[in-house]
């Protein structure tokens, strides 16, 4: 089994991050709404971003493994940065898009309307605490 683990450390570290920050989401909204909403652990979104520890989990488990200077950590790097600037550029602005259009929509009391995801980008705060949480666990583990 510790075989296993360290064989696949690369997948599991970060995937268990993931899980481990879409879980304290769930459990967070339960102790601050008093409700159990078990779509925020498949959800985007919210603090922190599970997206940017992720990225960010697995950039530095490559650079503390196999080195600052290796291309692998270089593609890692380049991704993680690509992801965390998309979760509070674009994906930020489509979810300010969706809220507007949500408004305007039930503005006109339509009935038959599908109610856009709102929550799907970051502000730029969720996604540093998301970075360090990802870079500790990566330095960690």
């Amino acid at each position: 089994m510790i075989d296993f683990f360290f064989k696949y450390k690369y997948i599991i570290v970060p995937t268990l991050v993931w899980i481990g920050i879409q879980l304290f989401k769930v459990i967070y909204k339960r102790i601050d709404e008093k409700v159990w909403d078990f779509t925020r652990f498949w959800g985007a979104g919210g603090m922190p971003s599970s997206h940017s520890a992720t990225v960010m989990c697995i950039t530095t488990m490559i650079g503390k493994n196999m080195g600052i200077d290796s291309p692998t950590f270089a593609v890692s790097l380049v991704f993680a940065l690509i992801v965390m600037y998309d979760a509070t550029g674009v994906r930020r602005a489509v979810g300010k898009q969706a809220h507007v259009i949500n408004n305007i929509l039930k503005n006109q009391k339509l009935t038959n309307y599908e109610k856009l995801q709102e929550m799907t980008g970051h502000t730029p705060v969720q996604v540093v605490v998301g970075a360090i949480i990802g870079f500790l666990a990566g330095i960690w583990f």
